[in-house]
C-alpha cells in the first residue's frame, strides 16, 4: 500500500492562492478576511499610538521597555505581511510575468514601498538601539491605512489625477511669492534691513501672507508697503482656493467613480443582468441600494409585506421556507415572487455569513420588468420555477394572494 502523499508547504500553489485571496480578497463576504483586517489595522493604531507616547519624556521613562516590546512586536507583524505579500504575489497580477518579475513590481509599487517602510526603518533602529528616533518614526505605518481605506486611496487618486493642474498652482503661488517679496524689499529693505534685507528675507513674508497664516513676525511699516499687503491678503485667498477647489471637485468625482466601479461589479456577478447592454445596467444602477448584513442577521421574516427584491453579491443567506430550508449564494436574487404576486414574505431570510446585497424596492421593481422584456421574462421563468419546487412561495399563501384579487 502506497503511502498518502504530503503537502508539499510553502510549495504549495493552493497554499499561496488562499494565502493571496487573505491578503488580497475582498473580505465583505469572508470572516476570516475581515477579521485579518481588524488586526492589521488594531497593530497599526498600536503602534502609532505607542510612538506617540514615547515621545513624553515622563511616559517613556516608566514604560519605555513596554514602548519597545510593543515596536518589535509590531515590526515582526509588519515584516511578516509583507514577506507572505511578496510571496503569494506571483502569479496574481495583469502582466502575467514571471514570478520574479511580479515579486519585483509589488516591491517597487506605491503600496509594496509603504509596506516595507513601515517596519524597515524601526527594526534598523531597535537593531542600532537609537531609542530616541524610534519615536520619530512611529508615523510611517499610518500610512499603511491607504490599503484599508477607500477615501484615503480615492484622495490619492484625486490629487493624481489633477497633478498638471495642482502643478500650475504651485507655478503660480512661487510667482506670486516672487512678485510681492520683490515689491517688499524693494520699498522696506532700508526701513527694515534686519528683516525685508534681501529678497529671501522678503519671501518669508510674502509665504506667510499669502498663506493667510501672518505670524506678525515680519510687518510692512510704510504706507506703501502696506498698501502692497493688502493686495497680498486678497491673493492669498485665491491662492488657497484654487488648489482646494481642484481637489475637492477632483476627490468628488473619483468617489462616485469608485462607487460606480464597484457597483458595475457587484452586478456583473449576477448572472440575471449578464445579457444586459452597458446603458441598461446603468440604468439599472441608479435603482439599486447597497446594504450589508452581519451573520445571523435576519433580513426579512415570514409575513412581512414584500416592498423589495433583493441580489446576492457576495455572501450567503437560508430561506426558512414551511416545508424546507433553502441556501442562495453569489450571484443569486430572491424576493421577486412575492412582488410579483403582491403577497407577503413566506419565509424568513438569515444570513449565514457576513453578506453583501443589491436591494431592488417594489415599485422600481415593476418598473423595471415593464420596460425591460427579457429581464422580466427571466424572472418569471425563475419564478414559475420556484414555485414548481415549493421553493419560495407557500401554496396555501399563493392561493390566498390569487383568491384576494379576484375579490378586489
Amino acid at each position: 500500500m502506497r503511502p498518502a502523499p504530503r503537502g508539499r508547504g510553502l510549495r504549495d500553489p493552493d497554499l499561496r492562492d488562499r494565502l493571496y485571496d487573505l491578503l488580497e480578497h475582498d473580505p465583505l463576504a469572508y470572516s476570516v478576511g475581515s477579521r485579518f483586517i481588524q488586526v492589521i489595522i488594531a497593530v497599526i493604531v498600536l503602534n502609532v499610538a505607542a510612538m506617540v507616547l514615547a515621545s513624553v519624556p515622563e511616559l517613556d521613562a516608566r514604560f519605555g521597555t513596554l514602548f519597545s516590546a510593543i515596536a518589535a512586536l509590531c515590526v515582526i507583524v509588519f515584516a511578516l505581511e509583507y514577506a507572505a505579500r511578496l510571496w503569494t504575489v506571483a502569479g496574481h497580477t495583469q502582466r502575467k510575468g514571471t514570478a520574479l518579475s511580479d515579486r519585483l513590481g509589488y516591491a517597487f509599487s506605491a503600496l509594496g514601498i509603504i509596506d516595507l517602510m513601515a517596519f524597515l526603518p524601526a527594526a534598523i533602529v531597535l537593531a542600532t538601539g537609537r531609542h530616541a528616533t524610534l519615536a520619530a518614526l512611529g508615523v510611517l505605518p499610518f500610512f499603511k491605512l491607504i490599503r484599508y481605506s477607500p477615501a484615503m486611496r480615492s484622495l490619492l487618486a484625486a490629487v493624481h489625477a489633477e497633478r498638471r493642474a495642482l502643478i500650475g498652482c504651485i507655478v503660480i503661488l512661487i510667482g506670486a511669492v516672487l512678485t510681492f517679496a520683490s515689491l517688499l524689499y524693494a520699498i522696506e529693505r532700508d526701513v527694515q534691513p534686519d528683516k525685508l534685507g534681501t529678497i529671501p528675507q522678503a519671501m518669508w513674508w510674502a509665504i506667510v501672507t499669502l498663506g493667510t497664516v501672518g505670524y506678525g513676525d515680519v510687518v510692512p511699516v510704510t504706507p506703501l508697503g502696506k498698501f502692497v499687503s493688502t493686495f497680498a491678503i486678497i491673493s492669498g485667498f485665491a491662492m488657497i482656493a484654487l488648489p482646494v477647489a481642484i481637489i475637492s471637485s477632483a476627490f468628488a468625482e473619483e468617489v462616485k467613480r469608485r462607487d460606480f466601479v464597484v457597483t458595475w461589479g457587484m452586478l456583473a456577478r449576477v448572472p440575471l443582468f449578464s445579457h444586459l447592454s452597458a446603458a441598461e445596467i446603468a440604468d439599472i444602477m441608479r435603482l439599486l441600494r447597497a446594504r450589508t448584513i452581519e451573520q445571523g442577521e435576519i433580513l426579512v421574516r415570514r409575513g412581512d409585506v414584500a416592498s423589495s427584491m433583493y441580489f446576492i453579491t457576495a455572501g450567503e443567506v437560508e430561506i426558512a421556507l414551511p416545508n424546507q430550508h433553502v441556501r442562495l449564494a453569489d450571484g443569486t436574487f430572491f424576493g421577486e415572487i412575492a412582488l410579483l404576486h403582491k403577497t407577503k414574505r413566506s419565509g424568513t431570510v438569515t444570513a449565514t455569513r457576513k453578506t453583501r446585497l443589491l436591494v431592488l424596492d417594489a415599485q422600481d421593481f415593476h418598473a423595471l420588468i415593464a420596460r425591460m422584456p427579457t429581464l422580466a421574462a427571466h424572472v418569471h421563468e425563475t419564478a414559475k420555477a420556484r414555485l414548481a419546487d415549493s421553493g419560495d412561495l407557500a401554496a396555501a399563501e399563493l392561493a390566498q394572494a390569487e383568491k384576494e384579487g379576484t375579490d378586489r
